[in-house]
This record gives C-alpha cells, structure tokens and sequence, in this order.
C-alpha cells in the first residue's frame, strides 16, 4: 500500500519509527515530513499536503501526527475528500475504516508509544470499507456539507469582487 505520513516536532520520533515499520512491511512511504527536528515547526505545513494528497489519490491512506494528534485531526479534515480521525483503540482504527471510510489516521506522539501506534497503524492499513448502502448514504450526507461549504465560498467570493 502506499501510505504518506506526516508530522510536526512533537511526533518527530514516532514517525520515523513508524516509517521503519512500513518499509519493512513492504509498503511504499511517501514522507511529507517534517524531515528535521524543529520545535517551531507547524502541523499544516506538512498535514495539509499530506491531506491533499489522499484526497488526490496520489497515496492510499495517511498518518497524521502532531503532538497530541488533535491538531492533526482538525488540520486534515478541511481538506475536501479526506475523512481523518483521532484514533488511541483498535475498534476504532478498524470501525472508522470500515463504517465511515477514514482515511487518514491521526496519532499523538505525545500521547502514545511506539509500539501501540504501530498496531493501530497495523489495524487500520488491514482494515476495508465496507461498502455497505447504509454507510455510502451517511458518507454521502456528510460530502454534501463539503459541496456545500465549498460553494458558499465561492458565493463569498463573488460578493467581495463586486463590493
């Protein structure tokens, strides 16, 4: 699978871990960074382009982390297409994948060590939606938010050019 990740400073050290067990599992890793330690370094710089390029398709799944994987959490989601969840248990990891088709998980490296991120991380590349019609049509409720969200901008838009 090919799985980008991404982090700022306070989940430095879990993401290299975690880079090194998805090379020996065989996945291909896109790395977003960040790619040196910087304790003022931002999670968007490298979630959003992380976030971009699930919503692309230029990677399967990602992995958010920021300190406590909040940041990263609310960071991914406002990009169009990504659906990315805090995730500290195995139910969910699997369930959110399953049920509501998460595709970025998000870890707090502060909050966590590396051998419970592993298995979540683990849990949640094995795990498939499910394709279910009640699943597709919560799905597609919640996709509709974005369509609308996107036009309201460009209505927004409009009126502060003819202002």
């Amino acid at each position: 699978m090919r799985v980008g990740i991404a982090t700022d400073h306070g989940g430095f050290g879990l993401k290299q871990e975690l880079v090194d067990h998805l090379n020996a599992e065989g996945h291909q890793v896109v790395d977003f960074g960040a790619h040196s330690l910087s304790a003022n370094d931002d999670y968007p710089d490298f979630v959003i382009p992380l976030a971009q390029a699930v919503a692309a398709g230029q990677v399967n799944r990602g992995v958010a982390i920021c300190g406590s994987g909040v940041g990263a959490s609310v960071c991914a989601n406002k990009v169009a297409g990504v659906r990315a969840a805090l995730i500290h248990d195995h139910f969910s990891a699997r369930q959110g994948v399953e049920d509501d088709h998460v595709n970025i998980l998000c870890l707090g490296g502060r909050t966590m060590g590396p051998a419970v991120a592993w298995d979540l991380v683990q849990t949640f590349l094995a795990a498939e939606f499910s394709q279910e019609e009640r699943h597709l049509r919560r799905l597609g409720k919640v996709a509709s938010l974005e369509v609308q969200a996107a036009s309201a901008l460009k209505t927004e838009r409009r009126k502060n050019r003819t202002a």
